[in-house]
Formats: structure tokens, sequence, C-alpha cells
């Protein structure tokens, strides 16, 4: 934080600002959020209203589901923002934007995100973070992708979105094939 910053008003530390979809939520989003709670006083968790994608969760779904999940948890805000996310931290006197990096992959383009938002707004800085590595590989897409075919999904979400994605996808969601032996492959000699 560069000294001609100030933090909000009686904090010591400054407000974050965790930017996603969260359609829905994950337990790699909640363990961002809990990471993010160990260094800045409070994280609000901004979901992205995009009128071109077609979510599975209105926004007014994922938001209560985010209030639920964190009922009783005065550090953690939910809200929601359009347009330039540098725009809206500043609105919400944010100084930090926090970004989960689960691989390689997603640096590049989260490294010219940062760059970008830095040159709009130079005093709102990025702090990339890690989850747990058990939540690498976990994205929304596939957690929706892979619950749709039938897979289990409760070790990645919370038990309330598990709910949730059986209520959205009733009798449209597949059962599980049946467990197949698996088969030897032979070597041909020569």
């Amino acid at each position: 934080m560069r000294p001609s910053q100030k933090t909000r008003a009686g904090q010591g530390r400054p407000l974050a600002v965790l930017p996603g979809s969260f359609d829905p939520i994950t337990n790699g989003h909640l363990d961002i959020i809990a990471r993010s709670l160990s260094v800045f006083d409070e994280v609000v968790v901004a979901i992205l209203v995009n009128l071109e994608k077609s979510p599975l969760f209105t926004v007014e779904e994922r938001v209560a589901i985010i209030r639920e999940l964190y009922k009783g948890e005065p550090r953690v805000r939910i809200d929601t923002f359009s347009g330039l996310l540098v725009h809206y931290a500043e609105a919400i006197g944010a100084q930090v934007i926090v970004r989960g990096l689960r691989a390689i992959s997603d640096f590049e383009y989260e490294f010219k995100m940062a760059l970008m938002n830095r040159r709009l707004s130079p005093d709102v800085e990025t702090v990339f973070m890690m989850p747990a590595e058990g939540y690498s590989y976990v994205s929304s897409r596939l957690v929706k992708e892979v619950f749709q075919l039938g897979g289990t999904v409760s070790e990645l979400v919370p038990p309330m979105v598990e709910r949730r994605l059986r209520d959205k996808y009733g009798s449209e969601r597949p059962a599980p094939p049946p467990a197949r032996p698996a088969r030897r492959l032979s070597r041909k000699r020569r």
C-alpha cells in the first residue's frame, strides 16, 4: 500500500474485493475467502452481473446462497457489480482485488488483467492467492458439468449448493453409469 493510500476508517488493513461469477460458489471459492480474511479485515464477495451469459443460478439466487453461507460473519459482505472491476473497487473504497489462481494456466490471463487494472487505477492492487491443493482443479463450470453427468460433487461444494444443484437439474440429471470391470490390455508378441 502506498503511503498516500488510506485504509478504511478505524481499520488497520485495507478492504479487499473478491470478484467472480460464483455460478455456483465452490469450496475452492470458500477457501480463497478464508485465506483473504486472514489478511484483510473485510472481504466483499462481488458477483459479476454479465447480461451476455446465461448462468445456471440467477444473480439473486447466488447472492442468497452466499449470504446464507456467511450468515453471522460480519467481515464478509456480498454485493453485485457490472462494468469495470477497478471502477467498482474504487466506488466501494477497496484498495485490493483478490484473485484465485488454480493452476499455471490461470496465471497468464490473470496477470494481463492485473496489469490492465493497474493501468486503469494505480491505487488498486491485485493479490493472487492459491487455494488448498485439493481445490486446485475445481471450477464452477466443472462442478456443473460433473453434476449434470451424474458425478458426485459433495466434496467440491457446500451441502447447500449441492441441494440447489439438485433442485435446478431435477430429473434432467442422468443416473450414474453402472461400474464396469477394468479391461486388461493385451500386448501382441512379435
